[in-house]
């Protein structure tokens, strides 16, 4: 029986995946994770330090570290990168004045050898708000299409509202159920080279309400 066999099996019996909610400062991290989890998100205070949350879905216990994107803090996030299964990046849409920032921190996060092959969504926050970015800005600004080494998701969302959040986090459970569980959920078949789900323009479909993602 190979080393991988056993992995699965062992995580096939506990059904737990463990997710690291991960961004800049002011991205949105707590208050999705809070909205995620029916909690106020009426008075959201900066996160110094950690927040760890667990929630249940399609039958799996989701254990979630959210960690605060402070500058100061980020030298810590590789504290918490062992048996990560999955990352989720927040990203402040109308935060166009940081985007290279951005693009910096999760270029280096991605090579961390504790984080090979753990599940990418990319949470595009803030689509509520008047001129924040595209999926494809966001995309191209990220330089996602250049990953390899991760499946990965831009999926639009607003932590306001709560548009978007179960989408994104049920893409993230199957995804990670396919790689990791023999009974898991069936992987969504991935788009081709991030190309948009629509002929419809993101904006045009955010405006809408409707859910469009940019996948790997």
């Amino acid at each position: 029986m190979g080393l991988l066999t056993i992995i699965r099996k062992n995580k096939a019996k506990s059904k737990e995946m463990r997710v690291l909610f991960l961004g800049l400062d002011n991205a949105g991290k707590t208050t999705i994770l809070k909205k995620l989890n029916g909690e106020d998100i009426s008075d959201i205070s900066p996160t110094l330090g950690f927040n760890i949350k667990t929630l249940i879905r399609d039958g799996y216990t989701l254990n979630i570290w959210d960690v605060g994107g402070q500058r100061t803090l980020r030298p810590y996030w590789r504290n918490y990168f062992e048996s990560t299964d999955a990352v989720v990046w927040v990203v402040d849409s109308s935060d166009r004045m940081r985007m290279d920032d951005c693009r910096q921190e999760l270029s280096g996060l991605l090579q961390e050898e504790r984080l090979a092959g753990a599940t990418l969504l990319v949470f595009a926050n803030k689509q509520d708000l008047e001129g924040s970015m595209s999926l494809e800005q966001i995309r191209d600004a990220l330089q996602l299409q250049s990953i390899v080494s991760h499946r990965w998701i831009v999926h639009p969302c607003s932590a306001f509202t709560g548009s978007g959040l179960e989408d994104g986090m049920t893409w993230l459970v199957e995804e990670v159920a396919g790689r990791l569980y023999w009974s898991g959920l069936t992987a969504i078949t991935a788009g081709n080279g991030g190309e948009v789900t629509s002929t419809r323009s993101d904006e045009d479909k955010t405006r809408a309400g409707e859910q469009t993602s940019l996948v790997a």
